[in-house]
């Protein structure tokens, strides 16, 4: 069993994480107003930020066949169970990091100052330090399971992929239920945390060392960007945009059939025009229209609502053979389908989905595959946005 509460933690943000979480590309150099920015963000929470780390032992865990218990608590998360059960972990460790509430105040402070700079770069700086708190709290604990000849695999948090984010509230319970935090952290009903710049987690730990050298999944050092760590067994792998899309194509159906509208709280609402053929019918044209509502960017463009349905006018949709069939029952399917609602836009570039191409709407399949376009095409236009305006 393991403890761990540290309510001074060190901190210091590499460089190269900071510029990256920024969303610059890899190997960018800050200059000018952008350095000038940066620097005075660091320096600002080296004077006033309040980090924090707790971590402890989960007294017990179970997998279930689509489930994962803790202390008795249920959890679904697929890809946790999976990675759990391959690494054949004996224990589990729940973990909080918090970059404190001082910096999410300031931010706010400056953006109703009319200084969206400051108030971006220090953002994102609160970011890079909760991700800062995470990766060593990680390094601290491998430290400790290398001494007990363990491993630790990588953390899992609700709101990745496959960890639905409203479960944190319970996850928060569980993991207070017999230590008093150093500072007040809630969770909302949404899942969302306060303070914001703050991250629950799960850490496996096996005794079977040499299934992290066979699988190589399951080595945590490729998402680790702890430099110089004398636990490290494999090279960290920096993280790149690479959509499934060709980018060239990405960036004409940003220009042609994407229009973004800035939101009074800080997302952005989507719309994407679809234009295709039936596959039948003498290929009769359609059009489709993809309703969007993000979150801010700041919390990673959660998707809040997402809608796909014809085209206000168009009858090519009418001529599809499902539609023919029962029109009525293939537009609800079609409206009911949100992917990844709830989830970061993020997420779509690891989304594994279908690659049917098929113009039309009739087979699930064809439409998964529609809305990947559709996403990617709104990732990459936000993406190229943000890079423009920082530029």
């Amino acid at each position: 069993m393991m403890e761990l509460l540290d309510r001074s933690p060190a901190v210091n943000v590499e460089p190269a994480e900071y510029i990256r979480l920024l969303g610059y590309p890899r190997g960018w150099v800050l200059e000018g107003r952008a350095l000038e920015l940066a620097d005075w963000a660091r320096a600002w929470y080296a004077e006033n930020g309040r980090p924090w780390i707790y971590a402890r032992s989960a007294d017990s865990f179970d997998l279930g066949d689509a489930s994962i218990h803790i202390e008795g608590a249920e959890f679904t998360s697929e890809r946790l169970r999976q990675t759990l059960q391959k690494a054949e972990a004996h224990g589990l460790i729940l973990a909080a990091v918090c970059a404190g509430p001082e910096v999410e105040r300031e931010a706010r402070e400056r953006w109703e100052d009319a200084r969206p700079d400051e108030y971006f770069f220090l953002e994102v700086f609160g970011s890079a330090v909760v991700e800062y708190l995470i990766t060593m709290t990680g390094a601290r604990l491998c430290d400790w399971a290398e001494n007990e000849q363990m491993a630790v695999l990588s953390h899992y948090s609700p709101g990745y992929p496959e960890w639905d984010i409203a479960e944190q509230p319970r996850f928060l319970k569980l993991l207070t239920g017999r230590q008093i935090l150093p500072f007040t952290m809630d969770a909302l009903e949404s899942g969302a945390l306060r303070p914001k710049k703050s991250l629950l987690a799960a850490f496996g730990v096996t005794r079977h060392t040499e299934r992290l050298r066979r699988l190589t999944e399951l080595v945590p050092c490729e998402n680790c960007s702890l430099a110089r760590c004398q636990y490290r067994r494999a090279p960290y792998r920096a993280q790149q945009t690479t959509y499934a899309v060709n980018n060239r194509a990405l960036q004409r159906w940003a220009e042609e059939r994407l229009s973004l509208t800035p939101r009074a709280d800080g997302g952005v609402d989507a719309l994407f025009r679809y234009d295709g053929t039936t596959c039948t019918n003498v290929g009769r044209p359609l059009a489709f229209h993809y309703n969007l509502t993000l979150g801010p960017r700041e919390e990673g463009f959660p998707i809040r609502q997402q809608r796909c349905e014809p085209a206000p006018s168009d009858e090519g949709h009418t001529y599809m053979c499902e539609y023919i069939r029962d029109g009525r029952r293939m537009l609800d399917e079609i409206a009911g389908e949100k992917p990844l609602l709830g989830r970061p836009l993020n997420d779509v570039l690891s989304w594994p989905r279908s690659s049917s191409a098929a113009g039309c709407y009739c087979e699930p399949g064809s439409r998964e595959h529609k809305w990947g376009l559709v996403l990617e095409t709104v990732h990459y236009a936000l993406a190229r946005a943000a890079h423009r305006d920082r530029s």
